[in-house]
């Protein structure tokens, strides 16, 4: 490349003519500047000393490079996502924190909802198309700023699988831990990971680590059953981060679910108020698996929509005490918070409508809601939306809450808005 003389990097206008020696020092410094600029010398690796000083010439300390001068090295050093995000508007933050759902046999339906920011999609149904991956690849070109997607599902194995057909079949947990080893679901999770990032999906609502020994299909009276590995704890423990290092290694972010465990339950939250355990006894049974997943570097964890008697009166997705004080505080995890489902009858038996509990939820500590797939997905995205900037246009959500949560939802990703 041509660069220009030192002199033009450092004066538009020539100097005067010297006489004699003077003029021709100046012209052997001038000559020495440029050799030093072209062969890359920086003020960083150099000390000034008596045959890189002269007259005309500054000395070496203060030749600086023009791509890593101070100021633009403290402009780099301060900026992240936070104050990237602090220049988005409130609409587009509340957006980044709504996971839109969408029928896996027609992911383009959530293509208005990807185009206006949201940060991910979640995946219904039981049976993928075989050219799933290439609609997801053209749903991903939508989203602004080609910022990422998350691309979610349920494939847990059992009876709870949505896209075997194409991914590959597992056994229903409780399966996997009573003939299984540890080492066998990790090896049996990265087959299916595999397949499902090859199909453009990259997250999975998986593995369940409650604690429940229940020899049952789950159903309403009961949310586990089979879906939990086992009722021992310890077994539990080392299954649930076998499962989750199996769907890391196949490229698939596991999400550990129920917190703070629904093992026990006394009913299904889907279709009414739910109860866990006492939470004295969730700290001793059901508390351990969560706590061995993030030790081992869980990136997401779902919260669950029952009531924690001992913990409070809300459900524990809209509940600070569950989600601040215990999982960010006592549990000290750091990852990205999602909600199950806003649309369970426990949330609006609670007297939320899927909105406001989603303004809740984040206000709690919460970093991403979900909800379920209906006639009116569009409306609904819209509605929560709207609620979540209203919130923080009349001071009942902190912005700094909103950008913080959005963060999380990059983060999960590993997306540098300053890269």
């Amino acid at each position: 490349m041509n660069l220009p003389s030192y002199r033009d990097r450092t004066s538009t206008t020539a100097p005067p003519r010297l006489p004699g020696r003077a003029a021709k020092a100046r012209r052997l410094s001038a000559t020495a500047a440029a050799a030093m600029l072209l062969t890359g010398w920086a003020a960083d690796t150099l000390t000034a000393s008596p045959s890189t000083s002269g007259p005309g010439l500054p000395s070496a300390r203060h030749i600086h490079s023009p791509t890593s001068s101070a100021p633009d090295r403290a402009a780099a050093a301060a900026c992240t996502n936070s104050t990237k995000l602090a220049g988005w508007s409130n609409r587009r933050l509340a957006m980044l924190t709504i996971a839109v759902p969408v029928s896996e046999a027609s992911v383009s339906d959530a293509t208005p909802e990807v185009s206006a920011g949201a940060g991910g999609v979640i995946l219904f149904g039981s049976k993928a198309p075989s050219d799933l991956g290439a609609r997801l690849t053209t749903l991903k070109s939508h989203v602004p700023g080609h910022l990422g997607l998350l691309v979610m599902t349920d494939e847990e194995g059992g009876g709870i699988q949505r896209m075997a057909n194409l991914a590959g079949s597992l056994p229903w947990p409780a399966y996997m831990g009573a003939h299984w080893t540890p080492a066998q679901i990790q090896q049996n999770v990265t087959k299916v990971a595999t397949r499902m990032a090859a199909a453009q999906v990259n997250m999975d609502l998986a593995p369940v680590v409650d604690v429940d020994g229940r020899n049952v299909a789950p159903g309403r009276t009961n949310p586990d059953g089979w879906r939990s590995f086992s009722g021992s704890t310890s077994v539990v423990s080392k299954d649930g981060v076998a499962y989750m290092n199996g769907l890391r290694a196949g490229h698939v972010i596991p999400v550990v679910k129920h917190f703070p465990g629904l093992g026990g339950s006394s009913y299904n939250s889907d279709f009414g108020p739910a109860r866990t355990l006492p939470w004295s006894t969730l700290q001793k049974v059901a508390i351990p698996p969560f706590t061995a997943a993030i030790k081992a570097g869980a990136p997401a964890i779902m919260v669950s929509n029952n009531v924690v008697p001992g913990l409070g009166t809300s459900p524990a997705s809209l509940s600070p005490t569950g989600i601040n004080t215990v999982l960010r505080g006592r549990l000290g995890f750091k990852g990205l918070v999602i909600t199950d489902s806003l649309s369970a009858k426990a949330i609006s038996a609670a007297g939320f409508s899927v909105p406001a509990a989603s303004v809740q939820a984040l206000r709690s500590g919460a970093d991403m809601v979900l909800f379920d797939l209906g006639s009116n997905v569009g409306s609904q995205t819209s509605s929560i939306a709207t609620a979540i900037t209203a919130a923080v246009a009349g001071g009942h959500l902190a912005r700094s809450r909103l950008i913080d949560a959005a963060g999380h939802v990059l983060a999960v990703r590993h997306v540098n808005l300053c890269s």
